[in-house]
């Protein structure tokens, strides 16, 4: 397994239906795969609009199970046309009446390795996700894919340090984070807590966001996407803030172990004396 790894991401704006939403996303993964991109990752309900800004039933059709449901199906062929990891986050409904915001890891062959059911559900103004999501019950899982051992932290998880923690205690390199954040809520947040996590926990973070504006609220999806190394860096640029934009960079893992070798935050923490965190 190289130890240089071309990853890419997607920020999207938001088409209008499943269909054409799909079919863009298939476009830009058979274009980073051009560029020789092995792993790929797309923004929260990818294959949907942002639709938690309200509170309606008619929004639980964009639900679909998962792995067989129709989206992931395609993701699946396309994972094994391009050869790529693929990371999709999409609404699953597991059963009827029970929900959760979920992605599901692709390996390069079309395997499903497996999902990550965003654990962490706001209930604010705009972002009224406890409407429709349970929290994840899935834990944290770390994937050993093609390119490396990878996870995934949804949007709001953001705001929390311990499952950035559980992704490295699990041994991930890189950790994709597909988000629906806007511009008046959080944005000065959004390119300091990404950053944080990958130097606290001394791996590659993939930080996605939408980009736009859609038609069940005013929230201004900021887009902004980007890679951070384990010091805290930016690889490459930052995506633009107000169009769609694929980001294509190279991830030393090599970087990783020199990092971990260098600052010793593993080597140096203390699950002894952390027993206060876990109370209710």
């Amino acid at each position: 397994m190289a130890d240089v790894v071309r990853a890419a991401l997607v920020q999207a704006t938001w088409t209008g239906d499943t269909e054409s939403m799909i079919a863009k996303h298939e476009a830009h993964a058979r274009e980073a795969a051009g560029q020789g991109a092995k792993i790929i990752g797309f923004q929260e309900v990818f294959n949907a609009p942002y639709f938690c800004q309200v509170q309606e039933p008619e929004h639980y059709r964009w639900a679909e199970p998962v792995p067989d449901g129709p989206t992931i199906t395609r993701m699946r062929a396309l994972a094994r046309e391009t050869g790529m990891v693929v990371v999709a986050p999409v609404f699953e409904v597991e059963q009827s009446g029970v929900y959760y915001n979920t992605a599901a890891v692709i390996d390069a062959d079309g395997t499903v390795l497996g999902i990550y059911r965003k654990h962490h559900i706001p209930q604010v103004k705009g972002f009224w996700e406890k409407y429709y999501f349970k929290p994840g019950n899935a834990g944290w899982p770390v994937f050993d894919t093609a390119v490396g051992k990878v996870g995934v932290y949804i949007c709001y998880d953001r705001h929390f340090p311990e499952g950035w923690r559980q992704l490295g205690l699990g041994g991930a390199q890189l950790v994709y984070n597909p988000s629906a954040t806007s511009r008046g809520l959080s944005a000065y947040l959004w390119q300091l807590e990404q950053p944080a996590a990958a130097v606290a926990n001394e791996y590659f973070v993939a930080a996605i966001n939408r980009v736009g504006t859609e038609e069940y609220g005013d929230n201004d999806f900021y887009g902004s996407s980007y890679f951070v190394d384990p010091r805290g860096q930016f690889v490459g640029d930052v995506a633009d803030d107000g169009k769609e934009e694929l980001l294509v960079r190279d991830l030393d893992f090599g970087l990783i172990d020199e990092v971990r070798q260098q600052w010793a935050f593993y080597r140096d923490r203390r699950p002894d004396a952390y027993e206060g965190l876990v109370r209710p």
